[in-house]
């Protein structure tokens, strides 16, 4: 088990729209240096999914704690040494807890402290995220959380639901990105088992985003786009191209199936930080130690559609899927 540092450079793709230096405060008003809990929450960019869980976490520790609690957000823009800078306030200033919204924000806290508690979220598998060998559930040391990984292998049964004549699928995500490696690599098990072939189309940071989905859709009857932060940043980029094209993106999360899918198989990140709230809790409060806290996953999924998409591609969408409204990310 070892404190990954380089995978922490490596992970936040710098998002060129959005890039900053030092951070900047969300939610200044809620800091209350008398509050008898304090908590600094690092989110790795702001869009839609990542701000849901902030807001999920922090309602469900104010409908805990009330007053009693002061809550820090600090938004790293896309990058991963922001978030390291970040961390390293956060350990200075001895908050009681920190929440790491996202995979790099993970791993920054990590690499700052090993004693103040750290609950995450927004995370899809914490063994790659950690280098933890052995995964078992509980992570062993002071990291717990929640999981945002929706079962891939009932996305890949998505994929060959709406496109059983497909034959390539187009895999698209950021290449420093670990967890999106993770589900890239899943995705392709289950849908070569369906017949697909899959190929990657990786680009390092949004810079590349619109020319590498110009030849992912190319090459692909449909693209399948996983919980990746810095595509989730460029949704309106990615629809651009693929929508001149006329290639369909299945997606891992509702946000970015808004901002540029047809459909997705989601859960809901507002309710998954309201859950990481809740552990966060039993921490502050109830003692509740983080290394024998076994990692939760969302228990409600949605087939959705996006129907003025699915039209315009002539996409026949069977029952037991809710509709949702496109928007531009952008």
């Amino acid at each position: 088990m070892k404190k990954i540092i380089a995978l922490i450079a490596a992970a936040g793709c710098c998002l060129g729209l959005l890039a900053g230096c030092g951070g900047s405060s969300e939610d200044s008003s809620a800091v209350n240096s008398d509050a008898s809990y304090q908590i600094g929450v690092i989110q790795l960019v702001q869009h839609e999914a990542l701000d849901a869980a902030t807001d999920g976490f922090k309602d469900a520790l104010t409908d805990k704690l009330g007053d009693d609690v002061s809550i820090d957000v600090q938004n790293a823009a896309g990058d991963s040494n922001t978030c390291a800078t970040i961390a390293n306030r956060f350990v200075s200033s001895k908050v009681d807890l920190i929440m790491a919204n996202a995979t790099p924000a993970l791993q920054a806290s990590f690499a700052a402290t090993d004693t103040i508690p750290i609950v995450a979220t927004s995370v899809t598998d914490y063994g790659t995220a950690l280098d933890i060998g052995e995964w078992t559930g509980a992570t062993g040391m002071n990291v717990t959380g929640t999981s945002d990984l929706a079962p891939l292998d009932q996305q890949a049964d998505m994929i060959k639901e709406l496109f059983p004549d497909a034959k390539n699928v187009g895999i698209v995500y950021c290449s420093g990105e670990a967890n999106s490696k993770y589900q890239s690599d899943k995705m392709q098990e289950y849908l070569g088992a369906l017949g697909y072939t899959c190929t990657e189309y990786t680009f390092a940071d949004s810079n590349d985003v619109q020319a590498v989905t110009k030849t992912a859709c190319e090459g692909s009857d449909v693209l399948y786009i996983p919980t990746d932060n810095t595509a989730a940043s460029c949704t309106g980029t990615i629809d651009g191209v693929a929508s001149a094209a006329g290639i369909p993106i299945v997606t891992g999360e509702e946000g970015i199936c808004k901002g540029c899918g047809v459909a997705t198989l989601s859960i809901s990140y507002y309710d998954l930080g309201y859950q990481t709230g809740l552990m966060a809790y039993e921490i502050l409060v109830n003692g509740a130690d983080p290394a024998a806290m076994d990692v939760e996953f969302a228990t409600d999924l949605t087939k959705e559609y996006v129907a003025e998409r699915c039209d315009a591609l002539n996409i026949t969408v069977p029952d037991g899927y809710e509709a949702i409204a496109a928007e531009d990310a952008e």
